[in-house]
């Protein structure tokens, strides 16, 4: 098993730009994106804001091809309903129960954040390591990330 964070890095400026009703025509897209390229066996789910997860078994063999297929597939601009496009971003980070040696899914979803966070405006998946399972976390997310010092509790 698997386990992805993916976050989409542009939302608060195409709510700006676009207003709301954009921002979350970007965020369907983006569910919908990530359902088709994981399949069905796959658990695919919003966690909030501009952060979804899934879960799925990725073959090691194709693991980089797939997660690169990934990006590029999020990276497509998204055509609103007024016909206007917007260009979209995202972070992919990854977390595989051998690179992390936990079966338990918070260690799986905080090292696949940091990983996030190491590739952010990268434009590349990163693959989380061990020492990826050693950053400091509040609540299972990575500390220092927006919203993990409010009320002491992650957003």
């Amino acid at each position: 098993m698997i386990d992805f964070l993916v976050r989409e890095n542009r939302l608060k400026s195409i709510n700006d730009q676009f207003g709301h009703a954009a921002g979350d025509t970007v965020l369907a897209a983006f569910g919908t994106r990530l359902t088709a390229w994981a399949g069905p066996p796959a658990a695919v789910g919003r966690l909030g804001g501009d952060e979804f997860a899934l879960a799925l078994d990725l073959p090691a063999a194709r693991r980089v091809q797939r997660l690169e297929q990934l990006v590029r597939m999020l990276h497509t601009p998204v055509v609103l309903d007024d016909g206007r496009t917007v260009d979209v971003a995202a972070s992919v980070g990854a977390a595989t129960l051998a690179a992390v040696a936990s079966r338990d899914l918070s260690v799986l979803q905080r090292a696949a954040d940091a990983a996030l966070y190491d590739g952010k405006h990268t434009g590349r998946p990163v693959l989380a390591t061990a020492v990826h399972t050693t950053v400091p976390s509040l609540n299972g997310r990575r500390l220092g990330r927006p919203g993990t010092a409010a009320w002491g509790r992650a957003a």
